[in-house]
């Protein structure tokens, strides 16, 4: 009788969890998602970072018909203070999750200013193919056609969809869905502010379902080499930004700081300014510090031996990533060696 009991116990709670629908963590960061205006029409000059995830998933409750959810607030910030302690954090709870044979995808809430670096961090140590979705708003929870419950609930459509297994992790806004590597936030205020510039988004929500046309080629997620499990800090790496004009007061600066590499925003195809920046990079290196040549422009793969050579001053370029996109890259191999060829081949790959 006991047996019989606790059968028909279980079967009732799968019932009232929802049989046959995706179970989907929400993890909760803070953001504008969860920001707060004083009035329907604030859109700028409002507080980030003050609803909880409750609240958050309670204004969504059609969110009960397309997943079983659950939410856990991982930290309350603006992402503009985001950094590498939360990231290693973040990263550690979300391969705790997905380890879980009841979890079936993630959705992670952000603020939008910096979800292009959170996401491709975790699309480097995340270490499973089940869906990680990344999801912002660009008005706060309280404006008029606030865009964060829209958002969520195709998120979590998304994670808790076969179609979105193995394409690492994802960035999904205003219907659209962009590969963590390339997406990037181009306009201060818009709500279609992210975009794949050239390479072009991967799909769509439509009709509560995604849509896939293409996806990533570079190694993410589970066929990554990278594990952040052990990790407590992350090597310092900074970015230098070119100009005309510039000095070399920024590199001496990162140098004398501790830094074990720098990622030098190029102007065109990378350039260095001569005398002023190159030969402070080629002291940095001398000193054991990687150097990263990107561009500051957007597009475009930076070439080797291009504007600069690499080869003599033994640099390395960072393919297609966006400055703030190859410091993350950067700062991963750092952790698993200092040699430039290396060093070179992860750009290539990821």
């Amino acid at each position: 009788m006991s047996v019989l009991f606790a059968l028909l116990v279980s079967l009732d709670a799968a019932n009232a969890r929802g049989p046959g629908l995706p179970n989907v963590m929400v993890l909760a960061t803070g953001g504008t998602i969860a920001g707060t205006g004083s009035s329907s029409t604030t859109v700028v000059g409002y507080t980030a970072a003050t609803v909880g995830i409750d609240t958050l998933l309670n204004a969504v409750p059609e969110l009960k018909t397309v997943a079983n959810v659950k939410g856990e607030q991982v930290f309350q910030i603006a992402s503009e203070n985001m950094n590498n302690d939360y990231w290693l954090k973040l990263a550690k709870r979300v391969n705790t999750l997905l380890a879980q044979d009841d979890v079936d995808g993630i959705v992670i809430t952000h603020g939008t200013d910096t979800i292009e670096e959170t996401s491709y961090f975790l699309d480097l140590v995340v270490k499973s193919k089940k869906p990680v979705v990344i999801v912002g708003a660009m008005r706060p929870s309280t404006a008029i056609s606030a865009d964060g419950p829209i958002n969520l609930f195709n998120a979590v459509i998304l994670a808790g969809s076969e179609e979105a297994v193995g394409k690492g992790v994802l960035v999904a806004l205003n219907d659209q869905i962009n590969a963590a590597r390339e997406v990037t936030k181009n306009n201060t205020s818009t709500a279609d502010t992210f975009r794949t510039p050239e390479l072009g988004f991967l799909g769509y929500m439509q009709g509560n379902k995604p849509y896939f046309y293409r996806q990533s080629t570079r190694r993410h997620t589970a066929d990554s080499e990278f594990d952040v499990s052990n990790l407590d800090t992350l090597p310092q790496v900074d970015i230098v930004y070119g100009y005309a004009n510039m000095n070399r007061v920024a590199v001496d600066a990162f140098v004398a700081a501790g830094a074990k590499g720098i990622v030098h925003a190029g102007v065109g195809d990378g350039s260095l300014a001569r005398p002023a920046v190159e030969p402070a990079l080629d002291e940095a290196r001398k000193k054991g510090v990687v150097i990263v040549r990107s561009s500051r422009v957007g597009n475009g793969i930076v070439a080797r031996n291009g504007e600069a050579k690499d080869d003599e001053h033994d640099f390395v370029v960072s393919d297609t990533l966006n400055p703030q996109k190859a410091r993350i890259l950067l700062m991963l191999a750092l952790t698993k060696t200092s040699d430039t060829k290396e060093i070179q081949r992860m750009f290539y790959t990821y």
